[in-house]
């Protein structure tokens, strides 16, 4: 599991987003796209395309696939819609888990989604915690919208330190 801190005032536009993240190497060697960011950050889509690199022994999507496209966008998406509201922060995968229902014979769709109460949430734990720890599930669907797999995502926020300048790993 990748652990990159995303962290500082760096603000980008959606299409931006989506754009670094179809160049972010894991995404790009194993055909993961982002197809849609929405404008608020709360919402991006992926689509993972079967392929001679992502498929397994078994001619369906390798599982690391899946559970790779189901890394950075959660913590990403708090670091922009947060970033926003004016809220510095360092995000990144805490934890991950993901359990496999039907082997992936075709194009694979999965949908991150944050609501208002969510951002609401987390930033009223950064002010009285000075973090926050935030769970989330993703479903991967095939095609004709069968679940595959089932992703659990474990995104943790915490403020810039005072003084730190920052940054970003993109």
């Amino acid at each position: 599991m990748a652990r990159v801190a995303f962290r500082g005032p760096r603000r980008l536009k959606p299409w931006q987003l989506r754009w670094m993240l179809n160049l972010y190497p894991p995404f790009l060697a194993q055909r993961i796209r982002a197809v849609e960011c929405s404008a608020d950050y709360l919402r991006v889509r992926l689509e993972v395309r079967r392929s001679i690199w992502t498929r397994n022994l078994n001619g369906t999507t390798f599982g690391g696939t899946l559970y790779a496209a189901c890394d950075p966008v959660y913590p990403l998406m708090y670091w922009q819609a947060l970033g926003a509201r004016g809220i510095e922060l360092q995000t990144w995968l805490m934890a991950a888990e993901i359990e496999f229902k039907k082997p992936a014979s075709t194009t694979v769709s999965l949908e991150f989604q944050l609501c208002a109460e969510d951002l609401a949430a987390a930033e009223a734990e950064l002010q009285v915690r000075g973090k926050s720890i935030r769970t989330h599930e993703v479903q991967v669907l095939d095609r004709d919208g069968v679940l595959c797999a089932r992703a659990e995502t474990v995104s943790y926020l915490r403020p810039l330190p005072r003084g730190e300048r920052g940054g970003t790993a993109f």
